[in-house]
């Protein structure tokens, strides 16, 4: 444990933020698995809807700058293409 009051400090800010980003990357996590858990079943507003919660998730993660836009930009990517290989299946 630190005895220094600047380092009691950042460990307050270390556990505060490693509990932020666990909650970001968690929330990336799920949108992602909610879009690669449609099926070619799946109706168009369910599939729109999915693919809009991952797009926002990933562009307020990539905002904080916990991943980089050009990370975020892949994810969007990846789901809008395979999205569309759903609906070319149908």
């Amino acid at each position: 444990m630190p005895r220094i009051a600047s380092a009691k400090k950042a460990l307050r800010q270390n556990i505060t933020r490693r509990a932020i980003n666990t909650e970001r990357k968690m929330a990336l996590k799920k949108a992602a698995k909610a879009v690669r858990k449609l099926t070619p079943q799946s109706s168009s507003q369910d599939i729109a809807r999915v693919l809009s919660e991952l797009y926002t998730t990933a562009d307020k993660v990539a905002k904080t700058k916990f991943i980089k836009k050009t990370k975020a930009a892949r994810i969007k990517s990846r789901a809008t293409k395979f999205v569309g290989t759903l609906k070319a299946r149908s």
